[in-house]
């Protein structure tokens, strides 16, 4: 029942990111050029996600267990810490310049071509590679 909910879940994300434009890389470069030909159409997205995950946040602090069983998760840290400013701006910078983030490159990936599937590896690779950059960078402190 689980991966049948996830797999649901995760159907309607794809569904939402192509439907709103998030899979559409120059879209989502007009978004982020508000020095140049802004495009400001993805503020509505971004609205509706911020909104519904500030109410799920809310409920989830009152309950104990997950809907479907299990504990929920502890919320995260609101601490603004050096790794954490650095991981978003490289992950900005990587937006920025693709046009795509983690979700739509998997959702694009069956028409994105080959340049989708060029992004969507290197991703992968990068995923793979931190913990191991991670662990040397704090050996080297």
């Amino acid at each position: 029942m689980r991966a049948l909910i996830a797999a649901g879940a995760g159907g309607l994300f794809g569904l939402g990111l192509l439907i709103s434009g998030m899979t559409d890389t120059t879209k989502v470069q007009g978004w982020l050029d508000i020095f140049g030909a802004w495009d400001p159409t993805l503020a509505f997205v971004l609205g509706g996600a911020i909104i519904p995950m500030a109410i799920a946040w809310r409920i989830a602090a009152k309950r104990r267990d997950a809907i479907l069983g299990g504990v929920l998760p502890a919320q995260p840290a609101t601490e603004i810490t050096p790794r954490l400013a650095v991981g978003s701006g490289l992950f900005g910078l990587g937006w920025g310049l693709s046009g795509l983030c983690p979700g739509p490159a998997m959702a694009s990936l069956g028409f994105g071509g080959w340049q989708g599937l060029v992004f969507f590896l290197a991703m992968i690779a990068a995923m793979m590679a931190q913990p191991k950059v991670t662990a040397a960078l704090s050996q080297a402190r």
